[in-house]
């Protein structure tokens, strides 16, 4: 029971079917054994299916949602009129950056805070702001060419610090996310309000939009530094 009680249940179940078929390629395994490290991989995984909380759901929930922001605008016209899309996207949105907030706040009043939890939170957080931005590309309500230093900065950060993982060693968020993380959300919602009729939030979704550039740019310099100080060689 304390082997399937760590985080690290997908390797365990890996290594269980790994280990059935390196014995079956020098030998035959017994029937018996192959169903006892099967059944040790199925307790495995229902052990670890145990532990996934109310937190990693509403993650959960913040990714299934993601697809909504963008369907709203290809929903056909019985279904939802053209006035309205924008504010049915808005309204996912902030939902969806309610649940951001909550999922983190539920995980560590509960004292919850899984692997899981902690490996998809970030990976959802990406592909909402990705599947936002590339909403107002298709609306033309932001440069491509920003779009494309936002997402790329994503990208090339991400796999920086999981190359720095991998080494065991820790890059911690750059004291400018957070800014950036702001910008992103005023940016996105004020840009899809300003569309059609609250035209005066064009002007601070369009400035908004800068500061998420800038500090994009700035953060991802900052993380290469970092990278190269530790963990490239001669340093």
């Amino acid at each position: 029971a304390a082997a399937c009680a760590g985080g690290d249940w997908p390797r365990r179940i890996f290594d269980a079917f790994i280990a059935i078929a390196l014995d079956a390629a020098e030998k035959p395994v017994p029937l018996p054994e192959q169903k006892a490290l099967l059944d040790t991989a199925d307790l495995v995984m229902r052990r670890s299916l145990d532990h996934v909380f109310l937190s990693d759901l509403i993650t959960l929930l913040r990714i299934v949602m993601i697809p909504l922001i963008v369907g709203v605008y290809y929903a056909p016209d019985s279904w939802l009129a053209w006035e309205g899309r924008n504010i049915a996207a808005t309204a996912i949105f902030i939902f969806a950056a309610v649940t951001d907030w909550l999922d983190g706040y539920l995980a560590r009043r509960r004292g919850q805070v899984t692997a899981l939890g902690q490996f998809i939170d970030p990976f959802a957080d990406k592909l909402l702001t990705i599947a936002a931005f590339i909403s107002l590309v298709q609306m033309d309500l932001a440069p491509a060419w920003m779009v494309a230093i936002i997402i790329g900065r994503e990208f090339a950060v991400t796999a920086l610090r999981s190359i720095a993982h991998a080494r065991g060693a820790s890059m911690p968020a750059s004291p400018l996310g957070k800014i950036k993380m702001v910008s992103q959300i005023v940016a996105i919602l004020a840009l899809i309000l300003g569309k059609d009729h609250l035209h005066g939030f064009v002007v601070i979704g369009q400035v908004a939009l800068w500061v998420v550039v800038l500090t994009s740019l700035v953060s991802a310099a900052d993380y290469f530094r970092r990278f190269g100080k530790y963990l490239l060689p001669g340093n």
